[in-house]
């Protein structure tokens, strides 16, 4: 049986940082961890709209930091600021403690793993052929400028009755080497035929790489 492994996870100690970037005893580890969780859940659900592709959280004492990285960042931001200080005083009552909120720009989406499975996963949806939305996203990100690209999509593709995977590369992804910067993404579209599995893998250059 193939042994997979999470292209992030892989480079951890090599290249890639921690999402969540702080230090607890045994005793608060736990309590700590599901917080984040927790924040991550709330988050992403308020912010469907706003294509984001990941949240670091970093705490120190009483105060805990989110930064929240998007492709539109007006969307969280809100008219004067109103969105960011509601989902600034929601954390708040959720956690018990002081938030501090940083909204990053992502400012290339269509090379970005996870709005790429989102994107796809969203046409998906929409029922547009997996075939068509594959080979856009593909072409675009090569476009952009990146090594090499691939996505998969697993399920009952088309509304076949037998679930099957496909996909689609072009240029190169290396898995194995653990110095390439390899962005990993993954979404799921809910279909009438059932859910459907989108996997993205970009490969990308030194300069662009994300942390």
């Amino acid at each position: 049986m193939g042994q997979k492994t999470n292209p992030v996870g892989f480079r951890l100690a090599v290249h890639r940082n921690w999402q969540s970037r702080w230090y607890a005893n045994k005793k608060d580890f736990a309590k700590l961890l599901a917080e984040d969780q927790l924040i991550r859940e709330k988050l992403m659900e308020k912010l469907k709209q706003a294509s984001v592709p990941r949240i670091f959280i970093e705490r120190a004492s009483n105060r805990v930091r989110v930064k929240i990285y998007t492709a539109r960042p007006g969307i969280v931001i809100g008219r004067k600021g109103q969105e960011i200080d509601k989902i600034k005083d929601d954390l708040a009552k959720l956690t018990g403690k002081e938030i501090l909120l940083d909204i990053t720009e992502v400012k290339k989406p269509e090379t970005d793993a996870q709005l790429v499975a989102e994107s796809v996963a969203l046409q998906l949806e929409r029922r547009i052929a997996f075939r068509r939305a594959m080979k856009k996203a593909v072409e675009i990100a090569m476009n952009l400028g990146v090594e090499g690209i691939r996505i998969q999509c697993s399920g009952r593709l088309g509304g076949s009755d037998i679930a099957r995977r496909e996909w689609q590369r072009k240029g190169r992804v290396p898995l194995h080497t653990m110095r390439e910067q390899i962005d990993y993404g993954f979404s799921e579209a809910q279909t009438v035929y059932g859910k459907i599995g989108v996997k993205c893998w970009i490969c990308k250059k030194e300069a662009e790489a994300t942390n």
